[in-house]
């Protein structure tokens, strides 16, 4: 096999941590000698052990002048666990291919640079849009301060998301729903505004996929003006739910929401709203790499307005609601199309009786 394979399969391997080794990325790892695979590892929930760690367990001996294939650059610096780059090192590995450089101050170029200095060839950038890609929410957070974010839309054909009398389900059907518990799942959070808490009493969690994890819940309410009595409050114990409020949110209702399990976020407040860009900054801080709003119209709207969808994902339904019905995106303030921010195009599929077109931002 080809270099180039045998990184597509520690991508794949990395690919299986997404959404459960926060604050730290999800790597994959595979080891090769003599012509055949000896180890193969990813990060393990919660970000350790990491996928060097994990192959270097499974190939023992058989890694002394092997070859590695790891999807992010070995990490140099002790932090929960020892550094990648020594236990390599000690291993008495033959070379490393690296996918993509780890710009954490901590690491950045040191670990490969420890590598080199042991006599251990490197080899940088094998599949690297691939890795980046994948890393796109570590990346986000290490280099912006904030969680990559997708924004999740289910639209009639004429880009409405409930009737005027606020009917919403179902819009989409059985295999699109399916996906976006698969997406969800490979999400740190699932994100909502207020007023899909309060129009929808959703649970936000992952169903009916088998998976042994669940997404932190995040609602962002200015004055945490949400039922606690709803799903979300009843299960705030079982799955993590962060409230994202404003500094007018009572005091009372606060206490109530952390007796009842939830954690809470006091962020500025613009235009009435609690500020996305302070929002997404404290969820960056408290360590998620990747969100996945589901919010309504006006969240998405807020969404698109700062710039900070790093990729949009439209589900699209075949009927037409029409101009009564509720909008899946609020007013943006646009005067001129030159002012609305491009996407590319990165694949459609067709889910049953919907489609699925997933865009990326440009910049």
């Amino acid at each position: 096999m080809s270099d180039t394979a045998h990184m597509r399969h520690a991508l794949r391997l990395g690919a299986r941590g997404l959404g459960r080794t926060w604050p730290n990325p999800a790597v994959g790892c595979v080891i090769v000698a003599r012509g055949r695979v000896v180890g193969r590892g990813w990060t393990q929930p919660g970000g350790r052990p990491h996928a060097e760690t994990m192959a270097l367990t499974q190939a023992g001996a058989l890694a002394r002048g092997g070859d590695v294939y790891v999807t992010l650059e070995p990490c140099s610096h002790t932090g929960k666990t020892p550094p990648c780059a020594q236990a390599l090192i000690a291993a008495g590995v033959g070379r490393v291919f690296v996918a993509l450089g780890d710009p954490d101050p901590r690491v950045n170029g040191q670990g490969i640079a420890m590598l080199e200095a042991a006599g251990i060839e490197v080899v940088t950038d094998v599949c690297a849009d691939e890795a980046r890609a994948a890393q796109v929410g570590f990346l986000s957070r290490v280099t912006k301060g904030r969680p990559a974010v997708t924004l999740k839309l289910a639209l009639s054909w004429d880009g409405r998301i409930a009737t005027a009398t606020g009917e919403s389900q179902w819009i989409t059907g059985p295999r699109a729903r399916a996906r976006v518990h698969a997406m969800r799942a490979h999400h740190d959070a699932v994100m909502i505004g207020a007023g899909t808490a309060r129009a929808d009493d959703p649970m936000l969690t992952v169903r009916d996929l088998g998976v042994d994890h669940q997404p932190v819940r995040v609602v962002l309410s200015r004055r945490l003006d949400i039922s606690t009595d709803g799903k979300l409050a009843r299960s705030a114990r079982d799955v993590p739910l962060w409230l994202v409020h404003g500094p007018d949110a009572p005091q009372d209702v606060r206490a109530v929401w952390r007796d009842l399990g939830a954690r809470l976020f006091e962020v500025p407040v613009t235009t009435g709203q609690v500020d996305l860009s302070a929002t997404l900054a404290a969820l960056g801080e408290a360590g998620l790499t990747r969100v996945f709003c589901e919010g309504g119209g006006t969240l998405a709207a807020s969404v698109l307005h700062h710039g900070v969808a790093d990729q949009v994902a439209v589900f699209s339904a075949g009927f037409a609601i029409g101009a009564e019905g509720m909008p899946g995106i609020g007013a943006l303030g646009l005067d001129r199309l030159s002012q609305a921010q491009r996407y590319r195009l990165e694949g459609v599929e067709v889910l049953g009786e919907d489609t699925l077109s997933l865009w990326s931002s440009e910049v």
